[in-house]
């Protein structure tokens, strides 16, 4: 596969994370009754998983978390290391 581009320099909440959420995420949780009452969408939303673990957890399948998407595939590398970087940079509104 082709490199992952999208991981370098500052990583855009808007520009990056939103695309792979709003493919991936938000279909079951945003709305008036998001799936496992975990609910997604907006900035603060998706900051407060972001650093309480949750969301990082869930897309890389790791131990003790419900792998995400609930009977997808698995996010691809790049998309999770995109991820991981906007939260290891604290997840910024950017």
């Amino acid at each position: 596969p082709a490199p992952c581009t999208d991981t370098t320099g500052t990583i855009s909440y808007a520009a990056k994370v939103v695309p792979i959420l709003q493919s991936n995420c938000y279909g079951c949780h945003s709305g008036s009754a998001p799936s496992g009452g975990q609910a997604m969408g907006t900035y603060t939303a998706d900051k407060t998983m972001a650093q309480n673990g949750k969301l990082l957890g869930v897309v890389s399948h790791a131990t003790g978390f419900s792998p995400m998407p609930k009977g997808g595939s698995k996010l691809s590398n790049c998309n999770i290391a995109v991820v991981r970087k906007w939260i290891e940079a604290g997840a910024p509104n950017n």
